[in-house]
């Protein structure tokens, strides 16, 4: 359970590496290659800092930095983008990358022993990259085990961008557009709706992270003024 758990994990949190998204510029299988090998080894030294308010506030800035969340955010409405309105457009961009940077944050990133990996081919696709990796994942309680994640890139504005992670034939990108099409069916289509349904999850995840990070931060405290 907890290895499908922190596999959830692996492909939330490395996603967020990598408008109507700008037009998308060709880019060499080695440029990706580099990116997903910096922008890797940067993760894995944040998911290292122990304390939550900093370890947040890098990745959230990793994740707006690095992953084309225009891109993204548009992809995963899939049909029903065309029947909102510019308004709604907009606000729904804000409350995807506020759900984005809160939902990240409710899995556990805490229990892993150890994290690597290694570039192991890079393959171009038209405008777009694929970079697969090997992570090797060593649990607190269980012996390590060996993913595969697929990484797709592309380059906007002279950056390379993230905007899909796979994992075996199973796309994070799509599984983000079921949830939404499921939100939006329990709302009878209605894009309002859905959008106060998305806000308020969005609202009610932050501000269990924003409690989870006082507490921590009142223990360390604590433990300060007791030495």
């Amino acid at each position: 359970m907890k290895s499908n758990i922190f596999l959830q994990v692996i492909i939330s949190c490395l996603m967020w590496l990598a408008v109507l998204p700008a037009k998308a510029e060709s880019f060499s299988a080695s440029e990706a290659i580099d990116f997903a090998s910096t922008k890797g080894e940067e993760l894995l030294m944040t998911f290292q800092e122990p304390d939550l308010t900093k370890r947040f506030q890098k990745l959230d800035e990793m994740f707006l930095t690095y992953i084309d969340v225009d891109y993204v955010s548009q992809f995963v409405m899939g049909k029903y983008w065309r029947q909102m309105t510019e308004e709604q457009k907009q606000r729904y961009r804000d409350i995807f990358i506020k759900y984005g940077l809160s939902y990240y944050k409710t899995l556990p990133l805490d229990y892993a022993k150890h994290l690597t990996y290694k570039i192991s081919g890079a393959e171009e696709d038209g405008k777009f990259v694929n970079v697969a990796t090997n992570v090797h994942v060593t649990l607190s309680d269980k012996e390590g085990q060996d993913v595969t994640l697929i990484f797709r890139l592309h380059k906007v504005g002279g950056e390379v961008k993230a905007v899909d992670v796979k994992v075996a034939e199973s796309s994070l990108l799509l599984a983000y557009r079921s949830k939404f099409y499921e939100m939006i069916a329990q709302s009878d289509g209605e894009i309002e709706w859905f959008l106060e349904d998305l806000s308020d999850l969005a609202t009610s995840m932050e501000k269990s992270l924003n409690e989870k990070a006082t507490r921590q931060q009142n223990s360390l405290e604590f433990e300060t003024e007791s030495i």
